[in-house]
């Protein structure tokens, strides 16, 4: 996962959570690297100043209600938020990988028993967050991070109650992300069901297993047409033979006629035990690969920068923000009785404005990568040195120690 230095105008702390960096950002928020007062890593997502609302906040409040109802080893651990803050916050647990979508355009394809191995553990996952009465909506390859620990998955800011009555959305809007989307969901039919995260789970490990998804365009008007006609059927080529029945039956037209989460589970323990092996060993492998490939791509140039410092105005190309990068529509809303739809937010990469690379020197306190002319005065962000002492955890020190390599790799002096 790509970590930028925080830029001058980005808060220190946020609650008990220091800022070290930042993860990546959308249209709605950023999400920074943090660290709390214990040294827990924290992944913690601020919305944008500029969209702060009351219809903001409520979604905010949301979200956080609903990491507080969810729990699980598949599920990034809520731990802590504040929705009437100036600036909304929410932390949850950081996992040190990449996702999905940025392993599979990295290295390729999944083979079929670790694709099969990871249809069993978020299955696994979904069913126990349907049985909170809740459904995630926007399931997708970026939601799904590949830590040290096995995958996990991320971001219920879609996610509702089943039996809710209460909607943030008007009768006829459609939220998500077309390319994962089932039909029921993008023809805006409601109440939705467990159904719509089960084919979220089939164009996810469809793409898993093949690097493309059931339904593709030039835009996200056309995917809509795609997923909502019922005679235009998934593509489902170049999956391997033994995901087909699975696959072909989580992306079915029709939501009554797919497996359950319990049916997938069993579907796939069936591919990985025709080929000799235990569920368990499947799962240790697919934690091992992810980690082996990821080991790869760091040591193919060891004296290489693993987090990419904010490059000159002459080499655009080589600024790196987000580790979230589909060559695919980003989440939409389609407003109500409109055939219109709302323009995605800013793109998943962007150049950093251009400023002077700047020395990471704890010596002058300019831990946060600021020069020293643009931090702000004590008194107003940041405690006196008697008052507050610094919060170096390994992860922080390790974080630290690669924002140094790579500032010296592109520094101009």
């Amino acid at each position: 996962m790509q970590i930028t230095p925080l830029n001058p105008e980005d808060p220190l702390e946020l609650g008990d959570f220091e800022l070290l960096g930042r993860i990546g950002h959308g249209g709605m928020g950023q999400v920074f690297l943090g660290e709390s007062l214990g040294g827990e890593p924290a992944a913690v997502k601020v919305i944008k100043p500029s969209v702060v609302d009351s219809e903001s906040r409520l979604r905010f409040a949301q979200e956080i209600e609903v990491l507080k109802t969810i729990w699980g080893p598949r599920m990034a651990a809520f731990l802590g938020a504040d929705a009437e803050a100036e600036q909304p916050w929410l932390a949850t647990e950081y996992v040190d990988g990449p996702d999905l979508a940025r392993h599979v355009k990295t290295h390729g394809p999944l083979p079929p028993v670790l694709t099969a191995a990871l249809g069993a553990i978020l299955a696994e996952a979904l069913s126990a967050v349907h049985t909170q009465g809740l459904l995630h909506r926007d399931l997708k390859p970026a939601n799904v991070l590949l830590g040290p620990n096995g995958p996990k998955i991320i971001d219920f800011g879609l996610a509702a109650f089943t039996e809710s009555s209460v909607s943030l959305t008007a009768p006829h809007q459609v939220v998500g992300t077309p390319i994962c989307m089932a039909p029921e969901q993008a023809a805006g039919v409601k109440p939705l069901t467990a159904a719509v995260d089960v084919y979220a789970l089939g164009a996810l490990l469809l793409f898993a297993a093949t690097g493309h998804y059931p339904h593709e365009a030039a835009t996200p008007y056309m995917v809509f047409h795609l997923v909502t006609d019922p005679g235009t059927a998934p593509d489902l080529s170049g999956t391997p033979g033994e995901l087909v029945p699975l696959l072909s039956g989580m992306l079915a037209h029709d939501a009554e006629t797919r497996p359950s989460l319990t049916d997938v589970v069993q579907q796939c323990r069936s591919v990985i035990e025709a080929q000799g092996m235990k569920i368990a060993q499947a799962r240790r492998r697919l934690t091992a690969h992810t980690a082996e490939q990821r080991h790869r791509s760091t040591s193919v140039a060891p004296h290489s920068p693993t987090v990419l410092w904010p490059a000159p105005a002459s080499d655009p190309s080589g600024t790196e923000i987000t580790p979230v990068d589909l060559d695919t529509p980003a989440p939409i809303e389609e407003p109500a009785h409109s055939p219109t739809l709302v323009a995605p937010g800013p793109s998943a990469k962007e150049t950093p404005s251009p400023e002077p690379p700047t020395r990471l020197d704890p010596s002058d306190g300019s831990r946060h990568g600021r020069p020293a002319s643009n931090r702000p005065p004590t008194d107003s962000r940041r405690p006196t040195a008697g008052t507050h002492t610094l919060r170096h955890s390994v992860q922080a020190r390790r974080t630290a120690e690669r924002l140094r390599t790579a500032y010296a790799a592109t520094a101009p002096f």
